[in-house]
């Protein structure tokens, strides 16, 4: 079933499905059910229109999908622009929150990037690489002309 925009699968509970909304999780699934009257326990194919309606009255209450990742976004760049600690965090793409960074936070780093010295597979493609260029393209060793003879 689709409601306010969100694909819910028809099988699952209310109190799990209707968590698939962004920035809705178990506990503002409570106070959203309470709102527009529906038990927890009742499945999502079970939901009457009425019970559909009255969910997405309650829903305008929160602060879900579209309106809540602009409104983090914005908070982000206002911490980018005032050029404050997490600011500089978000910036260089690391942990905000205290985290370690020496040997973890690769999901936030991303992949290893090698900086100073090159790895020893890259030096192993840049020896290969000139090794065969190399003997290819250099001309012929100069001979000494001979000395003259007397």
């Amino acid at each position: 079933m689709r409601i306010a925009g969100v694909d819910i699968p028809d099988n699952e509970r209310a109190e799990i499905g209707l968590t698939r909304f962004y920035g809705i999780g178990r506990t503002n699934v409570k106070l959203l059910a309470k709102n527009a009257g529906i038990g927890l326990n009742t499945r999502i194919k079970d939901l009457s229109r009425d019970d559909v309606s009255s969910l997405m009255k309650a829903l305008e209450g929160f602060k879900v999908e579209g309106d809540l990742k602009k409104e983090i976004r914005e908070n982000i760049d206002r911490l980018k622009a005032i050029r404050s600690y997490r600011g500089f965090r978000h910036m260089m793409s690391l942990p905000v929150r205290g985290q370690r960074t020496k040997s973890n936070a690769r999901t936030r780093k991303g992949k290893k990037k090698t900086v100073g010295s090159l790895t020893k597979e890259a030096w192993a493609k840049i020896e290969a690489a000139q090794t065969p260029a190399a003997a290819a393209t250099a001309p012929a060793a100069p001979t000494k002309p001979a000395a003259p003879t007397k």
